[in-house]
């Protein structure tokens, strides 16, 4: 008897280690197919590479070369054409509009030590400015990519002239915890972070339903929405800088200034926050702290809308960002 309770208990435990392994394993192959280009022959002809600190970046533009500049940072498992229904309105306004791709998302070069601290991000974002030859910039950061654009302001505010906050992701809610030994384990392993991106995040059979997890309105997630987002899964390397970025994003401590509500109050230059009230990824409450943290901050919030609000409802983002741009011209 207790050999066969033992032999079942082995054969449990194999399966629940294995068998996600196993599956894991097949999209990780599926991955390899897939992921056949390289960056620049996967990237759009719209856009270009420029050199940012320690990598290239892909930028995206729109918009009269001498119009006041506007760069757009996107969020988590998106990229800079994620942006495009945002900027045209704002390019025929006078605006130039600059999208990038944070690395290891989209096209950019992910960096040969898979530095995607806050800190790092920055001085990209910074380097960009400097490669398009940009003294000052609006910088509009989403989700994710709000850490990173936070930083930046914090590192250099002459370079920030606005600055535009959607449903920002800064983890100011709570103190980092370092992850469990079990998913450090994990992680630590490549084969086995690579399997769980790619049977995961990215998984295009799984992009849909991800960002419907994302959205208070699921009529936003269209299926030209989630074509664009699987576009960059054709780049060479996509699992394995994904899950580079993944094991670092949750094994390691950033040590950014944005990561400490101490620091808001340094940030002068006019803000705004654009919150959906809906949202369940970055509470609006989490937007109303970051409102009285930043002095002289505007929050406007979005009824109805969940994390993702210039795709749920693209003209009320539009008109409260255009607005916004638009008092720095009237002054």
């Amino acid at each position: 008897m207790r050999k066969v309770l033992k032999a079942a208990l082995i054969g449990s435990v194999l399966a629940v280690v294995l068998l996600p392994l196993l599956v894991g394993n097949v999209f990780l192959v599926l991955a390899h197919f897939r992921e056949t280009l390289s960056r620049r022959e996967a990237a759009p002809p719209a856009g270009r590479f420029v050199k940012a600190e320690d990598v290239e970046i892909f930028v995206q533009e729109l918009g009269p070369p001498e119009g006041p500049p506007v760069l757009f940072i996107h969020g988590m498992g998106a990229w800079s054409e994620l942006w495009r229904e945002t900027m045209r309105p704002a390019a025929l306004a006078g605006y130039r509009c600059l999208a990038i791709d944070v690395p290891p998302f989209g096209y950019s070069q992910r960096p040969a030590d898979a530095s995607y601290g806050r800190r790092s991000q920055a001085k990209r974002i910074l380097g960009v400015l400097d490669a398009l030859g940009v003294t000052s910039a609006v910088l509009v950061g989403h989700s994710f990519g709000a850490g990173p654009t936070v930083e930046a302001a914090m590192m250099a505010p002459e370079r920030v002239s606005r600055l535009v906050l959607a449903d920002a992701a800064l983890g100011l809610g709570a103190p980092a915890t370092a992850a469990s030994p079990v998913a450090s384990g994990v992680l630590g392993v490549p084969l086995l972070r690579q399997a769980l991106i790619a049977s995961t995040a990215g998984n295009p059979w799984l992009t849909r339903r991800l960002l419907l997890k994302f959205v208070a309105k699921p009529e936003a997630v269209t299926d030209a929405r989630v074509t664009l987002l699987q576009q960059p899964m054709a780049v060479r390397g996509s699992a394995r800088a994904l899950s580079d970025w993944l094991r670092a994003f949750l094994t390691t401590n950033d040590p950014a200034m944005s990561a400490d509500r101490a620091n808001y109050a340094a940030l002068t230059m006019p803000t705004l926050l654009i919150w959906g009230d809906a949202d369940t990824v970055t509470p609006l409450s989490q937007g109303e702290e970051l409102a009285r943290l930043i002095r002289g901050a505007t929050l406007q919030r979005m009824p109805g809308v969940g994390h993702m609000p210039q795709i749920e409802d693209p003209p009320a983002f539009q008109r409260s960002l255009l607005a916004f741009l638009g008092s720095a011209k009237s002054k």
